[in-house]
């Protein structure tokens, strides 16, 4: 079976990797042939922004699927009338508008952040006079990783908000004072089979993910969050892997953002996991049988950004694993992780603590 994807950044490596025992191959579509896909699957040199480029792609493979969510939805359809295309264009179309993914939230009875369109800068005062101070301005699509989101505190920072990210669509979004930040990444293949991992614990620096934590939810949030996936995936006839990201607030889960892709988040799944995210994807968008999402003890992900730490002070540690996606170092780059796996969370959280210094020293943090 030959499987397309779209993009060929270190989430497609990982996707090829954990298909490769499964008897697959697979082909990226890329404007480079610098990319992590490159190192264990052909490419195809173009644009994901172009529909002509992905009908090049899914003219080579069986099947596509995507490693980014800023694909034209349009060209995602017009390439599923002959070769099949999942997760479908339909809730990839609702995940690239922070308003429409709002009001996808809403129709399943999901609670996010209070929210109004932006459109002018009238319409931003108007806004923050309906929901206060502090909120988030956020541009509607393309914004990731911290970026194209500006906080307006007080009034004097209305205008530099404004300014930034004007001439784009825009929403504004009450600012939510949570506890913890928490994610369930669920998958479903095609016949309608969930399974669901547990839930991570998430912290970020800048905007940018630097560390999951998983188990980490009580069983009422877990079964909370489950119902949610699971009438999001149903809704859509969705198939592969599909996550959402909430603020825990007070024992609430408020929606943030969901992901039709695997996830940064669930990178502790390789090894952490009987199953991981990746093997999973592939199975659920082929409709295969799901592989368990039974955590193998307590797990945790820690980025490395800009500059991959040493190799052998990481893996002296047990149960440490050592992941180099081959990318040019950069500034806040995601250039790899480090899983580490224990049977209990205080060991686990006594390796965190050992192995944080390192990776921020080799990135100049320290």
């Amino acid at each position: 079976m030959s499987i397309g994807i779209i993009g060929a950044g270190q989430l497609g490596r990982m996707m090829a990797l954990a298909g490769y025992p499964l008897g697959l191959r697979f082909t990226f579509l890329d404007k480079s042939k610098d990319t992590p896909g490159a190192q264990v699957g052909d490419i195809v040199l173009g644009d994901f922004m172009q529909a002509e480029d992905i009908r090049r792609l899914a003219g080579e493979v069986e099947l596509l699927t995507y490693d980014v969510e800023n694909v034209p939805v349009q060209a995602l359809r017009e390439a599923a009338g002959d070769t099949p295309v999942h997760p479908a264009p339909a809730i990839l179309e609702a995940a690239q508008d922070r308003l429409d993914e709002k009001q996808a939230f809403a129709r399943h009875g999901i609670e996010t952040a209070p929210y109004r369109p932006v459109d002018s800068k009238e319409a931003l005062e108007t806004a923050i006079e309906a929901l206060g101070m502090p909120a988030v301005l956020k541009r509607r699509r393309l914004g990731y990783d911290g970026r194209g989101q500006h906080f307006i505190r007080a009034a004097a920072d209305i205008e530099t908000a404004w300014e930034a990210l004007k001439g784009a669509p825009l929403i504004l979004e009450g600012f939510v004072d949570f506890d913890r930040e928490v994610s369930l990444i669920g998958v479903r293949n095609r016949s309608g089979e969930t399974a669901f991992y547990p839930l991570s614990e998430n912290s970020h620096e800048d905007g940018i993910l630097r560390l999951s934590v998983a188990p980490a939810g009580q069983p009422a949030l877990q079964s909370e969050a489950e119902t949610q996936l699971k009438a999001l995936m149903e809704d859509h006839g969705y198939a592969g892997i599909l996550t959402v990201e909430y603020f825990e607030k007070d024992g609430r889960l408020i929606a943030n953002e969901m992901a039709p892709r695997v996830h940064n988040s669930g990178h502790w799944t390789i090894e952490g996991a009987a199953t991981s995210q990746f093997e999973n994807h592939l199975r659920g968008i082929l409709d295969l049988p799901l592989g368990s999402t039974r955590p193998r003890g307590h797990a945790a992900m820690i980025n490395c950004l800009g500059r991959m730490p040493a190799l052998e002070p990481v893996i002296r540690f047990a149960d440490t694993h050592y992941h180099d996606y081959g990318k040019s170092p950069r500034p806040r780059r995601k250039l790899g992780h480090i899983t580490v796996v224990r049977d209990d969370r205080a060991s686990l959280d006594a390796v965190i603590t050992e192995l944080m210094p390192l990776i921020k020293a080799a990135e100049g943090g320290e």
